[in-house]
């Protein structure tokens, strides 16, 4: 099937760009601070796509969907997510988040049980009371600095959010000269966005709700993830009940870029399995 992409609405009125790829049950992709849609990979989405009708989000602030400067929070950017399945008529789906996307889902599926089949959460955490801290200095490598050319942000950034094998390897460099480059051919996040999409997190706390989730749920991690340490995966398993964990060997915060078979295989072969 040829992809479709179109626009929903919010619930406060924001235009939220996706892109609905492949047959099978259908797959919510939830990306993670300042990434539009794009940020999970042609390799990973390819794969994805092989098996799943997948929803492929902007999350507010990014790519293509609307870029407000006003505060919300991360209950507001699940509820998007609901519209955009609202939108394309899918009434159950199973979700599929990374770091702050992996919040997202965990807020979307406290608030839309029933519509949430299976819940894959990737290199995320619960909130702050709870969590386990990253070093300051990688999440500084994050954040923008005024005046640097958006493209050496990038860099930065990933110098932190990759582990160390994929940033020492032929292959790893090319994927990231390669993402680059296509970053530069979609809208950019816009400054503010960061600052807003942080002060979301910030805001955000799930762990004594966590009990309350009862869809079929994976926990993937990489063991070298320097923004979201791997303890953070053991308080997850610890607090949702039959949940399951994975862990990506030296594969750091991206790890859906770094073994992106990996990853498909591990969740593709847990969300099939999800009655």
């Amino acid at each position: 099937m040829a992809a479709v992409r179109d626009f929903a609405e919010s619930r406060d009125g924001l235009k939220l760009r996706y892109e609905v790829r492949g047959e099978g049950e259908p797959v919510a992709l939830i990306m993670g601070f300042s990434g539009s849609g794009r940020g999970w990979g042609e390799p990973f989405l390819k794969l994805m796509e092989a098996r799943f009708r997948i929803f492929v989000i902007d999350n507010r602030g990014t790519g293509e969907s609307d870029k407000p400067d006003t505060e919300f929070t991360l209950g507001d950017m699940a509820a998007d997510v609901a519209a955009v399945l609202d939108h394309a008529k899918t009434p159950r789906a199973h979700v599929f988040g990374i770091s702050m996307g992996g919040m997202i889902a965990q807020e979307f599926v406290l608030a839309h049980p029933a519509r949430t089949r299976g819940l894959v959460l990737g290199c995320t955490n619960c909130g702050a009371s709870h969590s386990i801290a990253a070093d300051p200095a990688a999440i500084a490598n994050l954040m923008p600095v005024p005046g640097m050319d958006p493209l050496e942000l990038a860099r930065r950034a990933f110098s932190v959010a990759c582990g160390k094998a994929f940033l020492n390897s032929a292959a790893g460099q090319a994927t990231l000269v390669q993402a680059i480059v296509e970053m530069g051919n979609y809208p950019m996040t816009p400054m503010y966005t960061f600052m807003r999409q942080g002060q979301a997190i910030g805001g955000f706390d799930s762990f004594a709700r966590l009990g309350q989730i009862k869809s079929s749920t994976l926990i993937i991690h990489g063991d070298d993830d320097s923004i979201v340490p791997y303890p953070n995966a053991e308080v997850l398993q610890g607090a949702i009940a039959g949940s399951k964990k994975h862990t990506l060997k030296a594969a750091g915060h991206m790890f859906f870029w770094e073994a992106p078979e990996e990853t498909v295989r591990v969740a593709g072969d847990f969300l099939a399995a999800v009655k």
